[in-house]
């Protein structure tokens, strides 16, 4: 006989999203665009979590409101939590401890794993939304090496400003033409580089531009929620 288990709201959906509060368009390969993803999630909108409050001022005073939403998400039925945010690295070791389930909260956290795989005479480069606000305390909260090459799309013309302005509206070929200019001026800068982490989860969408145009693996939060749950939930074989 077969016994089914309760003790949540919602089955079936492993991994809960605390999500940033935003207006700016979540096309499909964003985290926050539900089509994005192969497995059903469940979504928290964390409320004063604005782009500017979370990448430009650290998520100041916002701690405790992820930890309520994480709670909620858990309650709900997630086995795991994740953010949209890759500077919310800041909040893994107090999320992890608050929390009670695994907590992955930020895809830099990919960096030394995938440093792993390149051989000798080879690093990764990180590419975010913000370089100029993108600090050590963020990149060793992820386990990231302080001198790892980072570069950023802060001087572009629609990426960053869309984004990090909370823009209605987004132009997404310039938006691509961004990141493959900023991936370019990163390689030039670093000859070094084997593989690209990128920091911003609104970056999903570009990946394989910036894989064809730079000729390396590039690994986004998508590689790493997808590895997220596949933890959770292993595939069952037999």
């Amino acid at each position: 006989m077969v016994k089914a288990k309760g003790g949540k709201n919602v089955y079936g959906a492993a991994v809960g999203i605390l999500m940033l509060e935003s207006q700016f368009p979540r096309i499909p390969g964003d985290v926050g665009h539900a089509g994005t993803w192969p497995f059903p999630v469940l979504y928290k909108v964390v409320n004063g979590a604005s782009p500017d409050r979370v990448v430009n001022r650290n998520a100041e005073g916002l701690l405790d409101e992820f930890v309520r939403a994480a709670r909620e998400l858990v309650a709900t039925g997630a086995d795991g939590i994740t953010t949209n945010c890759g500077f919310l690295s800041l909040f893994q070791a107090e999320l992890s401890e608050a929390i009670g389930v695994p907590v992955a909260a930020s895809g830099l956290m990919q960096v030394p794993w995938v440093q792993a795989l390149l051989g000798p005479g080879k690093r990764v480069g990180v590419l975010s939304v913000s370089k100029s606000t993108l600090t050590a305390d963020h990149l060793a909260a992820a386990g990231v090496g302080i001198d790892t090459p980072v570069g950023g799309t802060d001087g572009g013309r629609e990426f960053s400003r869309a984004i990090l302005g909370n823009e209605l509206e987004l132009d997404v070929d310039l938006a691509r033409a961004d990141l493959v200019e900023a991936g370019e001026r990163l390689l030039a800068d670093h000859p070094d580089i084997g593989a690209l982490v990128l920091e911003c989860t609104n970056m999903v969408p570009y990946s394989a531009d910036l894989a064809e145009a730079l000729g390396i693996p590039v690994y986004d939060f998508y590689s790493f929620v997808t590895w997220f749950q596949a933890g959770l939930c292993p595939r069952r074989f037999v």
